[in-house]
C-alpha cells in the first residue's frame, strides 16, 4: 500500500477443498516389493501428482501394491472417496485395484484423494492425488470468473513465478509467503494446467509492474482454495465504489482517487490483504492492500502499492485527493470490511 509499513491481520479464509487424510512425501515405487514391507508399483501414480476429469466422464486410476512373496494378502483403500466413486479390485497377488469415478455437475472443482495399501503387518506410504473436475477434462482450465466465482489461496512458502508452466521457464517474479506488511500473502488464481506427467501449475496475478502481469507457480506452493462471489468496482470518473455479491449490489460509497500527477491505475486487480492498527491517522480505521502498483511512485516507502483505506479528512471526499490510493470515509470502509473478504477481485475503471 502506498506509504505504509504497518502490520495487519489477514482475514480468515474459508476452504473450498474436499480434503482427505494425511499425505506423505515419497512417491510410488516401480521396483520389486521390499522383503519386509508393502510398496506401490506398476502403473500407480506418483504421490503429489494430479489428474483432470470431466462431468459425466469416468475417471480411472490404476493402483498396484505388493509385499513379501509369502506374506499375507494386501488391501488397497481410499480415504473419504467422493460420492459415486468406487474401488474395483482386480487381483490379489500383487494387489491390483482401479479407482473409478464419474463426477457430476455438483462435484465441479478440486478434489484430493488419498490412497493406502497394507497387509496385516505392514503399510505402504500413502499416495495423495489431486483431481480437477471441469465440465470437460481439459488440461488447461480457468479457476476464476467461472459462473461468477473466483478462487484464491494463501502462499505456504516463498516461490518463483514463471512465464510458462515449466521449471525451465524464465522467472518473472519471486513471491514471499508474507506481504511487505508482514501478513499472509494471498494469491488470486486465474487458472490452472495439469500436464501429462501429472504436474499441476497455477496462473496467478502478480504484484509487479507492469500492472496486469501474471505468472505460473506450482500447486503445492499454496494451501486450500477459497471460493468467493464478491467483486469490487472502482469508478474513477464518478468517484464511486460498488461491491457486488453474485451480481447484486451490496455496497456503494463515494471515494477519493489519485491526483492527476499520481493517478490511481486502471485494470484488474484483487484484494491481497487486510490491515489494521495504523499509527498514522491518514489511513483511517483500516485498509485493504491490493496487488496494484503505482508507476510514478517507484521510490515511495512500501513499494508504491495501491491501497483502499479510510481517512482522517472525510471532508475532502469525493474527488482526486491522493497519491494513488482509494480513500473512503471511515464508516464506509468499516462497512465494506464486513462485506468484502480478502481475495476479492477489484476492477478499477
Amino acid at each position: 500500500m502506498l506509504g505504509t509499513g504497518a502490520r495487519g491481520a489477514h482475514a480468515k479464509g474459508r476452504t473450498a477443498l474436499v480434503a482427505a487424510a494425511s499425505a506423505c512425501a515419497l512417491g510410488a515405487s516401480t521396483g520389486a516389493a521390499a522383503a519386509d514391507g508393502v510398496v506401490w508399483q506398476g502403473r500407480t501414480p506418483k504421490d503429489g501428482t494430479a489428474r483432470v476429469a470431466g462431468v459425466g466422464k469416468e475417471l480411472r486410476i490404476q493402483l498396484e501394491a505388493a509385499g513379501p512373496a509369502a506374506g499375507p494378502p494386501i488391501r488397497i483403500w481410499a480415504d473419504r472417496m467422493p460420492k459415486g466413486a468406487r474401488l474395483q479390485r482386480l487381483a490379489d497377488g500383487p494387489a491390483k485395484t482401479i479407482f473409478r469415478w464419474r463426477p457430476t455437475r455438483r462435484q465441479l472443482g478440486e478434489w484430493q484423494l488419498v490412497f493406502n495399501a497394507a497387509s496385516d503387518s505392514a503399510f505402504a506410504r500413502s499416495i495423495t492425488i489431486r483431481v480437477h473436475v471441469g465440465r470437460r477434462a481439459t488440461r488447461s482450465f480457468r479457476l476464476s470468473n467461472v459462473r461468477g466465482a473466483s478462487q484464491s489461496a494463501v502462499l505456504l512458502d516463498a516461490v518463483a513465478a514463471r512465464a510458462e508452466p515449466s521449471r525451465r521457464s524464465r522467472v518473472v517474479a519471486r513471491l514471499r509467503a508474507l506481504t511487505p506488511e508482514h501478513v499472509p500473502h494471498v494469491v488470486y488464481l486465474l487458472g490452472g494446467m495439469i500436464d501429462r506427467q501429472g504436474r499441476y501449475w497455477l496462473r496467478v496475478r502478480l504484484p509487479i509492474l507492469p500492472n496486469g502481469s501474471s505468472g505460473w507457480i506450482p500447486r503445492e506452493a499454496v494451501g486450500s482454495f477459497t471460493s468467493l462471489d464478491t467483486h469490487l468496482i472502482i469508478d474513477r470518473g464518478r468517484f464511486r465504489a460498488t461491491l457486488y455479491r453474485r451480481g447484486r449490489v451490496v455496497f456503494q460509497s463515494y471515494v477519493g482517487v489519485g491526483l492527476p500527477q499520481w493517478p490511481t491505475p486502471a485494470g484488474r486487480f484483487y484484494i491481497r490483504e487486510r490491515l489494521t492498527g495504523f499509527t498514522d491517522p491518514i489511513y483511517g480505521a483500516l485498509a485493504f492492500g491490493t496487488n496494484a502498483r503505482s508507476a510514478v511512485l517507484t521510490d515511495w516507502p512500501g513499494g508504491g502499492f495501491v491501497g483502499i483505506h479510510g481517512t482522517n479528512q472525510p471532508e475532502i471526499l469525493p474527488g482526486q485527493v491522493s497519491h494513488g490510493c482509494i480513500r473512503l470515509r471511515n464508516p464506509d470502509i468499516r462497512r465494506l470490511s464486513r462485506l468484502m473478504p480478502v481475495g476479492t477481485p477489484v476492477t478499477i475503471a
